[in-house]
């Protein structure tokens, strides 16, 4: 599947059942790729995005516009989602979904920046996250 951003992949971590809820996410970006993770407690679905075009190297405000975009349709059905990545992209990221999607906005419960981790040490910290927002807020974490 090719969107107006650039190439999707989607892999599969562990073994998910029957029904995997998608109420936690976790999202590792810059400003070329993103890692966009929907986990519940036993298993994880990943979605690989990538800026691309003739501007990916240095890519114009539209281009990360539309990038950003296909990041924001991979997390719609998340209902609390964790932002991590390298350097200014997390709060770039955050601050489009403030100005274009203020739906998603109310969904990011934590900004972090984070040095590139494999799919699994991201879900594993961002179930670390999760763990701690949801007793802060009073949440029973789902399982």
């Amino acid at each position: 599947m090719e969107s107006k951003a650039g190439a999707i992949a989607r892999a599969t971590l562990d073994e998910p059942g029957d029904s995997m809820s998608t109420f936690h996410a976790v999202i590792w970006l810059d400003h070329a790729q993103a890692h966009v993770l929907h986990f519940d407690a036993n298993a994880a679905d990943a979605v690989h995005l990538k800026l691309r075009g003739k501007h990916a190297r240095h890519p114009q405000q539209s281009d990360v516009n539309a990038f950003f975009a296909d990041v924001g349709n991979a997390l719609e059905d998340a209902s609390e989602v964790l932002v991590t990545g390298a350097a200014g992209a997390p709060a770039d990221f955050a601050a489009w979904a403030r100005g274009h999607r203020p739906a998603l906005e109310n969904k990011i419960v934590a900004v972090e920046t984070l040095a590139q981790p494999t799919d699994n040490q991201l879900v594993a910290h961002a179930r670390k996250v999760f763990v701690k927002v949801d007793r802060l807020n009073g949440t029973p974490t789902p399982s």
